[in-house]
Formats: structure tokens, sequence, C-alpha cells
């Protein structure tokens, strides 16, 4: 979800720079349900109340940009001035924090294949790929048009003439067929080791329905409820392979979302809906928000070649309530917190940022429902109680991290209160 002040840039960046001066200068600008009041790209608010040491307390930014059901906000790799946002109805903005417009500006419009009609469908995820500098490729997760219902995760480029996403130049990498509309997780990331593989990881939920109705969670011959990781190389052929080290290589690939043996593109699973994941810039693990049934939400620290639980298992818990004879050789979460306290978990980010050194190793989360944020350390073992940080009236639809470490929260919005972003301030 920012300004300008340069010469012409140069390079596949510089050029996408270049495209929004000139849509900036045009007045262009985006419509909807978000935006607020003033002159500046950032507004400082009034002085809060002194909230107690160690809290955090989320401070609005970017008040002139505009969103609509927004789910996730990103940068590109060395693009420090350029925030885009995605919006669950199939539409990508970016903002140049450079320009003195403080609006954000249309940069992909994919609404027509996107089925956003269920609460948990639409426009969920993109990843830059590492070399988007240079080659201008991204990717993209969403609920495709038609029937059934499916996750579609495709790559896109940038225009080389406009300066903006191709809306023509998809070229779909994986579709997965869901038999409910509900659970379709959709995040996508690339994680920092780069050096032999590039690694798109996706996360799908377990197909939906209730309790696992589908017997997904723990199958491993089908692509629901886990996480997938696909090696996608330069990103050229628009294609995958199957990384070295996934757990299933050797199988046949699962077209479609399922196969006759185990899915080799499965790099953990046992996962309900995991809603949001990132990885420690510092030390390179893999965090994940899984959304509970009806008693627990789960922090996981996920490494590959794992099973997290479910549906044997809702959190540390046996599943269905009552089952005292759940199998208990999955992996616990590193923390969990019962629906008293909220009711769908957000995934976040481990801090390394540099304003605020007291939260430095502090992985921090929240809930959609409720708005409270908590953290845990990230060394944590398994069955660490989180820490309350703040209780907000936000819909957490996700975090963000700046490529400078800062972290953010994406607000969804309601009736009574336009979407926005928030910048979390240490206390």
């Amino acid at each position: 979800m920012r300004r300008f002040g340069l010469g012409h840039p140069t390079g596949l960046i510089g050029s996408l720079i270049w495209s929004f001066i000139v849509v900036f200068a045009a007045g262009c600008g985006g419509g909807g349900n978000g935006g607020g009041a003033g002159g500046g790209v950032v507004i400082d608010p009034p002085d809060p109340v002194v909230p107690p040491a160690g809290s955090v307390t989320p401070q609005r930014v970017f008040p002139l940009v505009s969103l609509v059901d927004p789910v996730l906000m990103l940068q590109p790799p060395g693009a420090d001035n350029l925030w885009f946002f995605i919006e669950q109805r199939g539409v990508v903005s970016v903002l140049d924090t450079n320009g003195m417009s403080g609006t954000n500006a249309p940069f992909l419009n994919i609404e027509s294949i996107v089925d956003s009609a269920a609460s948990e469908a639409g426009l969920l995820g993109m990843a830059f790929h590492p070399d988007f500098a240079t080659n201008g490729y991204f990717y993209v997760s969403y609920t495709a048009t038609g029937s059934p219902l499916r996750n579609v995760i495709s790559r896109f480029s940038v225009d080389s003439g406009t300066g903006l996403g191709d809306p023509n130049s998809e070229q779909v990498l994986l579709e997965i067929d869901q038999p409910a509309v509900n659970h379709n997780g959709g995040h996508i990331a690339f994680d920092y080791d780069n050096a032999v593989e590039t690694n798109l990881y996706v996360a799908i939920g377990d197909g939906g329905g209730a309790g696992d109705q589908f017997g997904n969670g723990q199958n491993t011959r089908t692509l629901l409820g886990a996480i997938l990781r696909l090696n996608v190389g330069d990103g050229t052929s628009g294609t995958y392979t199957i990384p070295n080290t996934n757990p299933f290589r050797g199988q046949t690939e699962c077209a479609g979302g399922s196969g006759v043996a185990d899915c080799p593109e499965i790099f953990a699973w046992g996962l309900r809906n995991p809603w949001r994941f990132s990885f420690d810039r510092s030390a390179g693990d893999l965090w994940a928000g899984d959304v509970g049934q009806g008693s627990w939400e789960e922090i996981n620290r996920v490494t590959g070649g794992q099973n997290y639980g479910w549906n044997e298992r809702e959190g540390a818990n046996c599943f269905p309530p009552g089952n005292t004879t759940c199998d208990t050789n999955n992996v616990d979460p590193i923390t969990e917190y019962a629906h008293g306290l909220g009711f769908s978990v957000t995934g976040g980010y481990v801090y390394r940022g540099s304003d605020y050194p007291g939260l430095d190793g502090q992985y921090i989360f929240g809930d959609f429902v409720t708005g409270r944020i908590w953290r845990v350390p990230a060394d944590s073992p398994q069955g660490t109680a989180p820490v309350e940080l703040a209780v907000t009236t936000l819909s957490i639809a996700s975090f963000a991290e700046g490529n400078d470490g800062e972290l953010y929260v994406v607000d969804y919005g309601e009736p009574s209160r336009s979407a926005g972003v928030y910048r979390l301030v240490a206390n």
C-alpha cells in the first residue's frame, strides 16, 4: 500500500516506476472503499493513550490509498519505494512512496477470471520472482471461475511498454480442484535461499466443509491440506519442477490436485487452512498460521516432510473434542490459543527491522475476528504461550513486511470502517 523526485529511471523496475509517474501525473487513483483524509502520504494520528510497555500500536499509514477488501500487501525485491496491494475481487494496485500523489494506481486486473463470490475465495496471494527487477515475472494465487471451484497458481509478466502487469501473459503452473468453497488457503511466497533452486511455496486448505469431511488432511495423495514447494527456475518456462529435497520427490506429479501415489509437490501436510506464512529473513525458518475448526488456532514452524496433525488433532489437542486416542506422533504447534481469544488466526512475521530492537526475533501474528496481536520468541519450543501485544478493532487480513523489516497490518475493513493499512509501532 507511496512519491517522486528522480530522473527517468532505467531497467525494468525503472520503466515500471516511470510508468507510474505518468499515471500519477494524469491524476489516476484507486476507487472504492478505502482512503482517509489528509494532505500527505502519511498523517500522524493524535497522541494515543500511553499503552503498557512491551505492547504495539497500529498507526494508520498511506491514508489516500483506496482499497476494496484488501487481503495482502508486499514489496518487490530491491524496490523499497513500491508497495503492491492485492484485493480479493482480483485487482492489484501499486503505490510509489516517492510520488507526490500518495494514491495507488492500477497494476493488474484479472477480475474476469477470479471467482470471489465465496467469503474465502478470490485473489488470495502474490509473490515476485526473486529476479523480478530484470525478468518482470510475478506469481498469483486465485480461485477461478467455473465449476468446480479450483485453486490456480499462475505466472504473469510486466508489459515492458506500459510497466504494468499484463493480464494476457498468464502461464498456469498448477490447478487444484476444490470440493467445497471454503478452506482455499492461497498464500504464496519465495524463500530467501535461491542459490540452487528458486522455490515457490504454496499453501492450500483441506478442501473445505467442516471437520475435514473429505479426508484430505492426512492424505498425501492430494495437494489439499498442505504446503507445497515448486521449483520455478528462472521463470521463463512458466512451469515447475520438483525440488531435490521434497519428501515425495520421484513420484508422479499430481496434475489437477491428486494422484495415485504421494504427491511430490508436497513440502508438509496435515494442515486445515493455512492463512499466511512467511520466512524469517535471518534464520530462514518457515512460519505458518493454521485456522482452527471449533476450539483452537495454531502457529507452526514448518519443516519439510512433517505432518502437522489435522484432522487427527486441532492444534496440540485431539480432534474431535473428547477423543483421547488420537495419534501423538504429529508435530505440535509452537503456540496456540483458544476460541475465547480469537477465531481465525492470521500468520505474521518474525520481526527483523531496526526501529524496535526490543522486538527483534519475535514472531508477531494476530486474529482476523478479534483484532488481537501476539508474539512468541522465534526460538520458542513447542507449546509456548503467546504474549499479547495489542487488542485492536482491525480485521487483520494479513501482516506485511517491508524490505526494511518493519511490519504492517492490512485491515480488511467492515461496513462501518474503511479498509486500510497500519504500521506496527512498538511502545
